[in-house]
């Protein structure tokens, strides 16, 4: 569940800002104004290195961001996190904002079936306060859009999952829906399970997917920690979040701020630092931090940089669709759902994060849009709307006021098998020029996580080479929390 393309024109205005520079000699230069560049920013501005921020829209945040339409200020996507996130926690924290984004009490996913009969559609995945793996063997005991056969075959897979070494090179070269099929799981397992939860975390179906990702996200969600899988959103927009907030804290950190400013190239200088060209000025820095999208890396990185840079353009993308409407009405009495049998994904409430003041604003988010993403929004008001007056009966006869729809061809890297060979590094074989970025070899899916971790990854392989200390950076090798 990420992000997506807004459809009538950029965000509001924000002008750069320059903060103090700091009193220390060393200097960095970080590309790009994502969730991974403002971490690696505010992580090495904390080390007391001077540190300026390019980024060539006119905001930050990256591909997790707001925008306004009318009334509304609406997320381009829908995002989450879980109490595993412990880079993205630590990023929240930092920035002031963990209130702002809170966590369930404990994991509760209500899960309905279209094609069921009224009063039998409820299904939740949920768990209880007992260790890994009991703590959702009552959930799963108990869960309706499974046969009493095909939930015992999940317990099996799950505790043959949890198995599994995610140091295995070997895991990322095979698929996960073949890997569950060889484990007993039946077509509607996999859909009613694994895919629910596998579709909005890697971008993929199971099929399509690493067996080494997918086994990453289930251990460490689900099969790690009792609370590890707790779902965290945003109450509020992810602009105030990822712009207003990440800016607040970059400009109190001292880090320069340069929005609207597009990188042109990076090139090495004579005295062993680096230049970096924008349009009207080139800057010299110590080190460079290049979190940008891989494709954009490729063509900024200096000859030499990567043994294969090739590679980073073999790394895949994967769509998000995002459909938005607003009823006259209430429609849906809970905070979110999932719907099975339908093509409806994920269903959120953003009504009260919009500014919405009458009726109810839903976003449906639409993971692996393969074969929706370039659908005309007519197409998809028809297919959408009725699916959800079959999943919600309150919206049958409710009157849309508004229906849009928010796309990103390229919202993640494709989590596909033999992924894991073309993730580089942090480290470059440049000295002093370090990448970031979700589609970095973090270890984890293209999610919020996955981009702070790679800044963290950064900052900290920079911070070392300028002989300074990352004492201050999060343990990212802790078990979840």
């Amino acid at each position: 569940m990420s992000e997506a393309t807004q459809p009538d024109g950029p965000p509001a205005d924000r002008p750069g800002h320059r903060g103090a520079p700091s009193a220390s000699g060393a200097s960095a230069v970080v590309v790009g104004g994502g969730l991974a560049g403002i971490t690696a920013a505010l992580a090495l501005a904390d080390a007391g290195v001077r540190v300026t921020l390019l980024e060539g829209r006119p905001r930050l945040g990256g591909l997790a961001f707001s925008f306004h339409r009318g009334e509304l200020t609406v997320d381009n996507g829908q995002h989450v996190y879980l109490r595993c996130c412990t880079a993205y926690r630590w990023f929240l924290d930092r920035i002031d904002a963990s209130a702002l984004a809170p966590l369930q009490d404990r994991l509760d996913v209500p899960v309905l079936d279209a094609d069921r009969a009224p009063g039998r559609r409820l299904g939740r995945l949920r768990r209880d306060a007992l260790p890994v793996p009991l703590h959702l063997g009552r959930s799963l005991a108990t869960y309706p859009h499974l046969s009493l056969a095909e939930r015992a075959r999940v317990g099996r897979a799950a505790l043959a999952l949890r198995a599994l070494d995610l140091t295995d090179s070997a895991l990322d070269t095979q698929d996960f829906g073949s890997w569950l099929a060889a484990h007993g799981q039946s077509a509607r397992a996999i859909e009613a399970l694994w895919d629910l939860v596998g579709v909005a975390t890697l971008n993929a179906v199971a099929g399509d997917a690493s067996l080494g990702l997918a086994a990453m996200v289930f251990k460490t969600g689900l099969l790690s920690d009792p609370g590890a899988a707790d779902i965290g959103w945003a109450r509020v927009p992810l602009g105030e979040l990822h712009d207003r907030l990440a800016r607040k804290a970059l400009d109190s950190a001292g880090v320069r701020i340069e929005v609207r400013t597009r990188v042109t190239s990076i090139s090495p200088d004579e005295n062993g630092g680096w230049s970096v060209q924008v349009p009207g000025e080139h800057i010299e820095a110590d080190t460079v931090v290049l979190a940008v999208p891989q494709r954009e890396a490729h063509d900024l990185l200096p000859a030499g940089a990567l043994d294969a840079p090739e590679r980073l353009l073999e790394i895949g993308t994967a769509p998000i669709l995002n459909v938005h409407v607003v009823y006259d009405r209430k429609v849906l009495g809970r905070p979110f759902f999932a719907a099975l049998g339908s093509p409806v994904q994920w269903v959120f409430d953003r009504t009260e994060a919009s500014g919405l003041r009458e009726g109810q604003y839903l976003a449906l988010s639409q993971s692996a849009a393969q074969d929706e993403i370039d659908e005309p929004v007519s197409v998809l008001r028809e297919r959408y709307l009725p699916e959800l007056e079959r999943l919600l009966p309150a919206a049958r006869g409710a009157e849309v006021r508004d229906f849009f729809v928010t796309r990103e061809r390229a919202a993640t890297f494709a989590p596909s098998p033999g992924v894991g060979r073309l993730r580089p590094g942090a480290r470059t074989k440049a000295p002093g020029l370090y990448l970031a970025g979700a589609w970095t070899a973090t270890g984890w899916p293209a999610t919020m996580e996955s981009a702070v971790r790679s800044g963290v990854g950064a900052a900290g392989a920079a911070l070392d080479a300028l002989g300074r200390s990352g004492a201050h950076l999060p343990d990212l090798f802790e078990e979840a929390a």
